[in-house]
């Protein structure tokens, strides 16, 4: 298998449809390991759209080039509740991810 999964989690804020749900926020993503390109990704929003919608802006990164972008199409892009907690939950799967890089 040529990908690895990586997980990144993040606290929601009160008052959003997820929190009912979930107490935390969980970005997760399917990355290809020779260039750590996210290849897939979902998270515990509350709706299809949003998962679908977070899934579009982190597809095709690499993460090999920092998790700066991602972040910032996640500023830009995502206007909801959950935006600084899906950034927190970004910066945890990268963490994951170096982790992952220097344990090879």
């Amino acid at each position: 298998m040529n990908t690895i999964f990586i997980a990144g989690h993040a606290r929601l804020p009160s008052g959003m449809a997820a929190q009912n749900i979930y107490e935390t926020l969980t970005i997760t993503a399917e990355i290809d390991k020779k260039y750590g390109v996210i290849v897939a990704a979902s998270c515990t929003l509350a709706t299809q759209h949003g998962k679908s919608f977070v899934e579009q802006l982190l597809r095709g990164h690499s993460l090999q080039d920092g998790i700066t972008q991602p972040v910032e199409a996640v500023k830009v892009h995502y206007l909801g509740k959950a935006g600084n907690a899906l950034m927190s939950a970004l910066k945890d799967l990268y963490k994951q991810y170096e982790s992952y890089k220097s344990s090879k």
